[in-house]
């Protein structure tokens, strides 16, 4: 089946490309020039993917994916934010804002299609048989869902595959280099500082049911999830 990408970008030239690209690879387009667009299309068919730029008219791209993860409808969506703002503090404003990857203007359309199907495939995570269950805190593998307790935790793509593997390498340390290769794959560049992000995130999306104490650092070495204090 083919998969939906949403492309919000303002400059017709840019998005008729982007199009014309994703289409020659197998892939079903929808477009959107501003936020307000983007809202609308979401509504009517949430997209597997979306491109989102960051320079918007109006609502900026940043603030379009705080207020797309908010949202029930586009919460585990994967986002590209398409950008020509490279700089590492303007990268990880994004992965705070829930951006799952970035593709800094001007890109090539092979390394576009690449990030594309990169993150799509990590966005599906594991095709596991059976639960797997710490404390309260239990994943629901072949429906990719998280429970805490009976209660359904709303959790983004990312920090879903990040407490899979947790889960399943339960108490035992992970440098942050090690998280990169196993949680995103040695072919994928993502910088070391990504995994501090993602890690703060999952906290977060624990912490209102009182299971955050779970994910521990430490010191001098990585992260482990683990039920023991």
């Amino acid at each position: 089946m083919q998969k939906r990408i949403l492309i919000v970008e303002d400059e017709a030239s840019i998005r008729d490309m982007v199009a014309f690209t994703l289409r020659k690879a197998d892939m079903a387009v929808a477009q959107a020039a501003d936020a307000r667009e983007a809202l609308v299309a979401i509504a009517d068919a949430p997209p597997d993917l979306i491109l989102l730029d960051w320079m918007l008219p109006g609502m900026s791209g940043l603030e379009l994916a705080r207020r797309l993860r908010q949202e029930a409808a586009s919460a585990e969506v994967p986002i590209i934010m398409l950008t020509a703002r490279g700089e590492e503090v303007d990268r990880v404003n994004g992965l705070e804002a829930g951006v799952d990857d970035y593709v800094v203007k001007p890109f090539s359309t092979r390394e576009l299609v690449a990030r594309i199907r990169a993150v799509l495939r990590r966005s599906q995570g594991d095709d596991g048989t059976g639960s797997i269950e710490i404390g309260r805190l239990r994943i629901d593998a072949p429906a990719q869902r998280v429970y805490a307790g009976d209660e359904l935790v709303s959790i983004g793509p990312t920090e879903y595959r990040l407490l899979h593997f947790f889960m399943t390498h339960a108490e035992r340390v992970y440098s942050r280099a090690q998280l990169l290769d196993h949680v995103w794959g040695g072919n994928v560049y993502v910088e070391e500082r990504t995994i501090d992000v993602h890690v703060r995130r999952l906290r977060k999306t624990l912490e209102p049911y009182g299971l955050d104490h779970l994910l521990q650092t430490v010191r001098g070495t990585g992260y482990r999830l683990s039920a023991k204090a």
